[in-house]
């Protein structure tokens, strides 16, 4: 696969080497040819220096054969011209770009581009794990807006089952692990106290089903 990495900032420098280390071909392009210095020595990819949004530049990095392009540079207004363009002008099947300030996502939507809000996804993610630990996140696909919490059934719930505790339609079950052994839930299914049920939700459905276990008794 050939990736353009847009951007050799921390996030670009690590994601280039990280592609290159995975046998991809990489180009890198930004404006300051000092920035390829944060490049890992053992870099052997393409470095392209120049104006990320001159036409010259684009073509000259491959991005008519390109595969992919990250833009993940520091500026929103950047990344989301670069995306657009990269997809909507030399249909680069594969387009991401980096969210720096969360203000100016809906930007990204609006050329709807796959985004990564590393900001937005951080202060979430910390925000998780300084909050109940029955109720951690444990995967955060996308930017947040959806995620598999681990839910720990207090003694109250042993006896109810699966549907009892999602059955709102604001969650999903996709996993229960007993005594170390996972399974696939079943709306039936009675629950034990200790079981760690693996539940999808959205942040708001989650909050929901925490105020229910913690207000319902069994």
């Amino acid at each position: 696969m050939f990736v353009i990495v847009v951007g050799c900032g921390r996030v670009g420098s690590e994601l280039a080497f990280r592609l290159f280390q995975a046998g991809h071909q990489v180009a890198v392009i930004d404006e300051v040819g000092k920035s390829f210095e944060a490049l890992h020595p053992d870099y052997r990819g393409r470095t392209i220096e120049g104006e990320v949004l001159s036409e010259e530049v684009l073509k000259r990095s491959g991005i008519e054969a390109a595969d992919g392009l990250a833009a993940v540079t520091n500026s929103d207004s950047v990344n989301a011209v670069v995306g657009h363009v990269a997809r909507t002008v030399y249909n680069v099947p594969n387009v991401v770009v980096r969210n720096y300030n969360p203000r100016w996502l809906p930007m990204h939507h609006a050329f709807g581009l796959q985004v990564v809000s590393s900001t937005g996804w951080g202060a979430h993610r910390i925000e998780a794990l300084l909050g109940d630990p029955a109720g951690r996140a444990v995967l955060s696909p996308g930017n947040g807006e959806v995620e598999v919490h681990e839910i720990l059934v207090p003694p109250a719930w042993a006896g109810r089952t699966v549907a009892d505790l999602v059955g709102d339609g604001e969650s999903v079950a996709v996993a229960i692990t007993r005594a170390g052994r996972s399974m696939l839930p079943a709306a039936e299914m009675a629950l034990e106290a200790g079981d760690a049920v693996h539940v999808s939700a959205t942040r708001q459905g989650m909050d929901r089903l925490r105020q229910r276990i913690t207000t319902e008794k069994g």
